[in-house]
């Protein structure tokens, strides 16, 4: 391929009625060169065996519980989805205005019948943190499980008023 055939336009020739020549883009060189580089991604993101990311992406998807936040004057109120869990796999930690969740999800699962066995097995750790708005009282905080659900709720520290007005008298 000579190297003039890579540059996108050429100079169109004259017919016999026209004054000068006029810039003609090319479609042909670079849209096949681009339909190639195209296929090439394509081929190295989605061909068999070859999703470099796929992996990554099942594995983190896999198992990311879902969170909900409610505030109101008085608390905080953290709720979590962890379907199929016991609370014995799951630790919450509270330090510095950051709440942390975290377990580790295990599931096995056996069915016998007359001509064939059965067996899944799936385990997988999350760990989320919620940054917290506002300071809470760590002593009075609170986690229930129920239906799979935890509720974890963290009163709001009293708030101290950190500017008194101080009277100065005469003496």
């Amino acid at each position: 391929m000579p190297i003039t055939d890579l540059i996108p336009w050429k100079k169109k020739e004259p017919d016999q009625g026209e004054t000068g020549g006029e810039l003609e883009l090319r479609q042909d060189s670079f849209g096949t060169m681009q339909q190639q580089m195209n296929r090439i991604f394509d081929d190295f993101f989605h061909g068999p065996g070859l999703e470099p990311f796929g992996a990554f992406q099942e594995g983190w998807d896999a198992f990311s519980p879902r969170v909900d936040v409610i505030e109101n004057e008085k608390e905080i109120t953290v709720s979590v989805e962890l379907p199929g869990m016991e609370e014995e796999d799951i630790d919450v930690a509270l330090a510095q205005r950051s709440l942390t969740i975290s377990g580790e999800k295990r599931h096995e699962k056996e069915e016998k019948g007359q001509n064939y066995l059965r067996s899944e097995r799936s385990y997988g750790s999350f760990k989320r943190s919620i940054p917290l708005s506002s300071e809470v009282d760590a002593g009075k905080a609170q986690a229930a499980f129920r239906n799979g659900v935890l509720t974890v709720t963290l009163p709001r520290k009293e708030k101290v008023e950190t500017r008194k007005r101080i009277t100065v008298k005469a003496q």
